[in-house]
């Protein structure tokens, strides 16, 4: 990967560049950091002709190792003002790699909005109209795409949500045979994409050859290393077993779980929506139904799921815990196919469903329906596709909603909807939501990983544990690794060194490894901060500071000063 490609998208024109030797050590989250900091204004509006939207491969993203192959999404954010990566998996990301792209960089933007689609083979890189893509949903989408460019083609498009640049809209990718839809959520970068002109991007790899390793015996052996500790991990077979909805029990249990628009942490019908019950209905009803799927080819953690409906048939691919959390509990919506429904609907207006689920529940308590009235939340999702006044206030975001329905309860940071953990009875994930350059992000630093080590009630060793937990998120974002293979790392640190020499031939340490990671987090906080979006102006919502919430009756109580030290703690020791 020592080339990237820069699209004129008001022009029409692809040039491919060269990296240099310092920008061929980037890669992810981090280059996607360090291009937005040398090349867009921080003051720029994020849906204008001077933000770029960057699709970055991490270091590691075309090797064979295990969930290697994510790509990284970024650009100024339309929600937050500032810096945003989103990364997603799918086969997009791993035939770039092998096309050896480093970076795909989607400049200015067209005067009139007519679909566009980039196709990226091993022998041309071309932009034209695709006109008859015009406001179809992300299925229909990738359905027309397919048809004309085949199945074996990495496809990624937004909805309708981003061609009527929502600031709440998300980028598709499609997975392993068009059965699992994997969305760029978090951050409205599908609206950067829909402002750029650009519908669709395909990916065809199949006159390209695999990357040439430094050293293929060790990156073969590393790679066993890597899939045997994370299969002898115990969070490996429960995530294979029930996805990522296995945590919603626990977080009941915590008292974290968003319930009627953050009113409580703990839902009454928590059961019925449960990665065991969802476990458990995928195996009686058959049919379409799968779990223990891959959202990578080659992935050991193998997380992802098919939900069916009564019938068999496929509902939506693949139901997360972040989504029936927010589409579910936090709406008194205890029917997981109702909740499944509300998913797919999301997925087809090219819409995040953190954010959707964050601003229905707000305008459920501001009587716009009433809290458990699944019909009506359905009914709001198409209207986002369909592009009504109604739907185009919940497409825009939690805190739009917010401020036109006049809620004074509005949960989010930084203009960001907050995901499926209270920081009120989880406080160190308050501690990433408020000084995490990402704002409310739980891919960030997530800190349910600490509730067993520090009292989750408790103030007493959250900033330092964030800390740590934000450095782990920029390095693996930056190799363009999965944060759940976070377990073989922390056993064994010197992964790292071992899988960039054999990739590369770098003698990098566990040090440079942290520097980066360092580096990255810098990067995003200096454009934040001309950006005019620090945790100096972005603060926990009013309400969490103010409102008890049951069933562990506990505000958000880290002042903002100590959660500041954050970034003048001493340097961590040699552990990741």
């Amino acid at each position: 990967m020592n080339k990237w490609l820069r699209v004129n998208t008001r022009g029409g024109t692809v040039h491919v560049e060269r990296c240099s030797d310092q920008e061929l050590r980037w890669g992810g989250r981090n280059l996607i950091a360090k291009l937005l900091l040398r090349e867009v204004p921080p003051a720029c509006d994020p849906i204008g002709r001077y933000n770029k939207l960057i699709l970055s491969e991490g270091l590691l993203g075309d090797t064979i190792l295990a969930t290697a192959g994510r790509l990284s999404i970024g650009g100024k954010s339309p929600l937050t003002g500032g810096t945003k990566e989103s990364s997603v998996g799918g086969e997009a990301g791993r035939k770039m790699a092998r096309l050896g792209i480093k970076a795909v960089i989607f400049e200015d933007a067209p005067a009139d909005f007519t679909p566009r689609v980039l196709f990226i083979s091993k022998k041309e890189c071309r932009l034209f109209d695709m006109p008859d893509l015009e406001r179809l949903v992300v299925s229909e989408t990738f359905g027309k795409l397919r048809e004309r460019f085949g199945d074996e083609a990495g496809l990624m498009c937004i909805g309708p949500a981003g061609e009527m640049r929502l600031s709440a809209a998300a980028v598709a990718v499609q997975g392993e045979g068009g059965g699992q839809v994997r969305l760029a959520g978090r951050g409205g970068l599908g609206a950067v994409l829909g402002a750029k002109g650009i519908k669709a991007v395909v990916f065809d790899d199949r006159e390209a050859k695999p990357a040439e390793v430094y050293d293929p015996k060790k990156m073969r052996e590393v790679s066993r290393d890597f899939s045997r500790i994370l299969l002898k991990d115990p969070k490996t077979e429960n995530r294979h077993k029930f996805g990522t909805p296995a945590v919603l029990s626990l977080c009941n249990e915590l008292g974290i779980l968003p319930t009627r628009n953050f009113s409580s942490g703990r839902f009454e019908r928590a059961d019925d929506i449960s990665g065991e019950t969802i476990a458990n209905l995928i195996v009686t009803r058959g049919g379409e139904a799968r779990r223990g799927l891959p959202c990578i080819r080659g992935c050991v953690i193998r997380c992802a799921n098919v939900f069916a409906d009564a019938h068999g048939r496929k509902t939506v691919a693949s139901i997360q815990y972040e989504n029936i959390a927010l589409l579910g509990a936090n709406l008194n919506i205890g029917q997981i196919d109702d909740v499944a429904e509300l998913n797919h609907l999301c997925n087809e207006a090219g819409i995040d469903a953190i954010e959707a689920g964050a601003s229905i529940g707000v305008a459920m308590e501001a009587g716009v329906l009433a809290f458990g009235d699944a019909e009506g939340a359905k009914d709001l999702l198409r209207q986002v596709s369909q592009g009504t006044p109604l739907g185009k206030i919940i497409g825009s975001g939690v805190c739009i909603t917010g401020k036109v329905f006049g809620a004074r309860r509005v949960p989010a940071v930084k203009g960001q909807a907050i995901p499926a953990y209270d920081p009120r009875a989880l406080k160190g994930i308050g501690v990433t939501y408020v000084t995490s350059p990402m704002g409310a992000d739980h891919t960030a630093g997530n800190a349910l990983e600490t509730a067993g080590a520090l009292d989750p009630l408790g103030t007493h060793g959250q900033v330092e544990a964030s800390r740590r937990l934000q450095l782990r998120g920029a390095i693996l974002d930056s190799l363009g690794l999965c944060l759940f293979v976070r377990p073989a790392f922390v056993k064994d640190p010197s992964l790292f060194g071992r899988m960039l020499h054999a990739r590369y031939g770098w003698d990098w340490s566990f040090k440079d490894i942290q520097n980066m990671g360092k580096e990255c987090l810098e990067d995003e906080r200096k454009f934040n901060q001309m950006a005019g979006v620090s945790e100096d102006f972005f603060e926990i919502p009013e309400f969490m500071r103010d409102e008890p919430l049951p069933p562990r009756n506990t505000v958000f109580d880290l002042s903002l000063s100590e959660m500041k030290k954050i970034w003048d703690l001493p340097p961590l020791e040699d552990q990741f």
